[in-house]
């Protein structure tokens, strides 16, 4: 409808003119901002983002959750979003498009489609006068239609579009990418003489940074906000506020709270015209830790009450850790015990080589000129480590170990019982470990 029109009907509306420039920087806000969702994000046409979440959605809840976490965060920038989901990314725009709403399986998404206009697929409007003749109204008519004869009058896009809505045809995207840096900046609707009442626009910058965090793989330990005044002749140097974390930090809840407390502290000299927010020091996000526990949060008390409770349900002996004693024996020093029980201080002894898997029990090794074999000839490589020890308790061990290569240059940790040792007169070569 015309401008002239919409006065005649309505004189109390009031028009802006279209800014395209403004729209694209908008969509390019939004984009960064839904990073936190997922890693693969693309923007799409008529101001549409698509959001491939097939690998985060059990993260966020599922879909439902996920759905309303996004309409939030860009409710949060200060936008309202229409959010389709469907196994499809075309059939998800197309959704979107038409009120919103959820398909999870392919049957639904071909049932939603079904009645969905035809002039939904853009590829179709051009034709929309000819499809109107055919009596042909929704996509689920357009399917009935013989497809040589639409290619012939559509062509092979209008087809391909249509296929790719219903899982038909391979889609094909190119994903955003966050910058290495984060500077981003908003134009405020009107001046704004008070801080505290640009909390919801500096909000929306927050949010876009931690999309690019989440991106990045980054935590923000420092960043900087800017409440900036008039440009021009009468320009005024910004209002800087520059935040440091005590802990690094990437979730909006935490960087808004800290923020909402800096800006009621802050007085500024002139009305603000804009916004800007820059991330000034970050650090990689911790990698979740190797044990058994990889879920950060948990404490010290809480590992202890976890390992109590397994110990009473299975056994003191079905839960252990492994431990060290105070003996030179390799098959004595290493040892078990029940994990509820406080590790023994033992000192280790001084750097000697010692093999990453040791045997349970040492495998008597054959010899082949005057050498210890183990699929091939054995080769010393290292000086002899005298261990005598066990007297006490009548396990006595009188050995030589050894590091030998084999052909393949696996090393093996070795040993030669001395002659007079328990296990006889006779020397003998075992092999009692594997180096990584």
């Amino acid at each position: 409808m015309r401008r002239g029109g919409v006065q005649t009907i309505a004189p109390a509306t009031i028009l802006f003119d279209r800014d395209s420039g403004r729209e694209s920087d908008a969509l390019a806000r939004i984009t960064m901002a839904t990073l936190q969702f997922s890693p693969n994000v693309a923007a799409a046409e008529e101001a549409a983002i698509l959001i491939d979440v097939s690998t985060t959605l059990r993260l966020f809840g599922g879909p439902r959750k996920l759905r309303r976490r996004i309409i939030e965060t860009v409710a949060a920038m200060g936008f309202s979003a229409m959010v389709g989901s469907a196994p499809t990314a075309q059939g998800a725009w197309l959704i979107a498009r038409s009120g919103g709403g959820t398909a999870l399986t392919m049957a639904s998404l071909q049932s939603r489609l079904a009645g969905l206009p035809i002039l939904t697929l853009p590829a179709a409007r051009k034709f929309a006068d000819w499809f109107d003749g055919l009596g042909c109204r929704t996509l689920e008519d357009l399917r009935r239609l013989p497809r040589a004869g639409l290619q012939r009058r559509c062509g092979a896009d209008f087809l391909d579009a249509l296929d790719r809505a219903y899982g038909e045809a391979p889609e094909i995207f190119e994903w955003a990418e966050a910058p290495p840096a984060f500077d981003a900046a908003v134009d405020l609707p009107d001046r704004i003489e008070n801080a505290e009442q640009t909390l919801a626009y500096v909000r929306g910058l927050l949010v876009q940074m931690v999309g690019w965090l989440t991106a990045r793989h980054l935590a923000i330990k420092r960043f900087r906000v800017e409440l900036r005044h008039e440009r021009g002749r009468a320009a005024i140097a910004p209002t800087a506020i520059e935040i440091a974390l005590a802990e690094p930090n990437w979730h909006e809840e935490h960087l808004v709270r800290i923020l909402k407390e800096r800006l009621a502290l802050v007085a500024v000299e002139a009305p603000m015209i804009a916004v800007a927010v820059s991330a000034i020091d970050t650090e990689p996000v911790a990698p979740p830790t190797d044990s058994l526990f990889p879920e950060p949060g948990g404490t010290p008390a809480d590992h202890a009450r976890l390992l109590e409770l397994l110990s009473a349900r299975l056994g003191a002996d079905k839960v252990r850790q492994s431990c060290l004693r105070a003996d030179y024996r390799p098959e004595v020093a290493n040892d078990w015990q029940p994990a509820t029980e406080k590790p023994a201080r033992v000192s280790l002894p001084a750097a000697l080589p010692r093999p990453t898997w040791l045997l349970g029990k040492p495998v008597p090794l054959i010899e082949r000129d005057h050498r210890p074999f183990y699929g091939s000839p054995l080769h010393i490589v290292s000086p002899p480590e005298r261990i005598e020890a066990g007297w006490w308790d009548g396990q006595l061990v009188t050995r030589d170990y050894f590091v030998a290569e084999g052909k393949d240059h696996t090393c093996y940790w070795i040993f030669q019982e001395r002659m007079g040792s328990r296990e006889g007169d006779e020397s003998r070569w075992y092999l009692h470990g594997l180096f990584g």
